[in-house]
């Protein structure tokens, strides 16, 4: 047993994201002590989201992972000769699956789980993580909540403040401007506008909120109480049929003019939904493809290519989730404890450079992207405008 604390849960911001797995031996000690070909393999759960609403946010982190482990383990998918036994399995964005599939896993001898995209699950995983002592790497969930939640859970991706202090650095230090949540009345929107307050109203800046029906289709009054709310910035949190209405209303009515107009860029199949508005909205990006210029995105998407996926918004993801499996084995063998340890305080390169798993709380902490849509042959793409530096936008210490 690990005598470290337990780490408590953060009480803020736990929004989702702003779109948005044999059983082996005990080993004495690390990866290094096993004996080649007459070790046993280590057993990996990996659960997420392979149908249901998130499948097309999973298929990007099962693409990333594989092209991760075929990086991380120089193409053998071995740990100092240990094969990484792989069990996918399929949560369908059901929390109530995902707990069922990974006690399963867990009662064969599975130390190490990892995966899904979607909060509520991850949040499940990691009470599953800590209750039978095992590791779990969370995947592209974006909620707050899961950093620090426990010693046994770390994250491969993002989390919302990341997120959200990232589109604060539009506008430079917050602190004394005025920022506009528009939103739809929703959970979702409800979350986004919480999230922004506690970042950023936590920064020094007033945040006033402008919520919206999610059955209204008029969007042209709203449009006018953003500009006359003479704000600093305008941070949309949408979903649904209606954002290309909404879209452009904001930009038939000249929000545009009034204020940088910020949300968030999703997944490649999204790039072409912002019609008019495209060339005017300012995002905030966690990955797209091209974005880090790094001799390891060249890996990744190379692999990724050759097995018929393009780089997406999660696939750094699972090529992270990979890395830090293939660490944790490496150092710890079947030792959680030692797992642990060995990816605490960790840094390491990656796709978007250099990030830290850090190690009070196991926040991923990491470089995030401003960029723009431009028009080519082809239809709208992402262009960078400024790469953010990890510290700017590194979440505050849990715990």
């Amino acid at each position: 047993m690990r005598v470290t604390p337990k780490y408590l849960a953060p009480a803020l911001v736990a929004a989702a994201a702003l779109t948005l797995a044999g059983c082996a031996p005990t080993t004495a000690s690390g990866g290094g002590d096993a004996d080649g070909a007459d070790a046993a393999p280590v057993a990996i759960g990996m659960i997420t989201s392979e149908t249901g609403p998130l499948a097309a946010y999973g298929e990007a982190y099962v693409a990333g992972f594989e092209a991760g482990l075929d990086y991380a383990t120089d193409g053998t998918g071995e740990v100092d000769g240990r094969e990484l036994e792989i069990t996918w399995e399929d949560d369908q964005g059901n929390p109530d699956t995902a707990v069922a599939k990974a006690k399963d896993l867990i009662g064969q001898g599975t130390k190490v789980l990892a995966g899904t995209v979607a909060s509520g699950i991850a949040l499940s995983l990691a009470e599953q993580a800590e209750q039978n002592e095992i590791l779990y790497v969370s995947g592209p969930a974006a909620a707050d909540a899961i950093t620090g939640v426990n010693e046994y859970t770390f994250r491969s991706g993002r989390q919302t403040y990341q997120d959200v202090a990232t589109a604060g650095t539009f506008i430079g230090d917050p602190a004394g401007k005025k920022v506009v949540v528009f939103a739809q009345d929703t959970a979702f929107g409800q979350g986004n506008l919480a999230g922004v307050e506690a970042v950023l109203g936590g920064q020094g800046a007033d945040v006033q909120g402008v919520l919206v029906a999610e059955d209204a289709t008029e969007f042209t009054p709203f449009a006018q109480q953003l500009i006359d709310a003479d704000a600093d910035l305008v941070f949309v949190a949408w979903a649904g049929a209606s954002s290309g209405a909404m879209w452009t209303a904001l930009q038939q009515q000249g929000v545009f003019e009034s204020a940088p107009v910020v949300t968030g860029l999703g997944d490649v199949a999204t790039y072409q939904a912002y019609g008019d508005a495209s060339g005017d909205i300012s995002f905030l990006n966690h990955y797209f493809g091209g974005a880090a210029g790094t001799d390891i995105e060249d890996e990744m998407i190379t692999r990724l290519e050759e097995a018929g996926a393009v780089p997406d918004l999660f696939s750094v993801d699972g090529f992270v989730a990979a890395q830090m499996i293939v660490q944790a084995v490496r150092e710890g063998g079947d030792d959680v404890d030692a797992m642990i340890e060995a990816l605490e305080g960790w840094t390491f390169e990656s796709v978007k450079g250099e990030v830290t798993v850090r190690a009070e709380d196991h926040a991923l902490i990491q470089p995030m992207y401003q960029v723009r849509l431009v028009e080519g042959a082809d239809g709208w793409a992402p262009e960078l405008i400024e790469t953010i530096d990890a510290e700017t936008v590194a979440p505050p210490v849990v715990g």
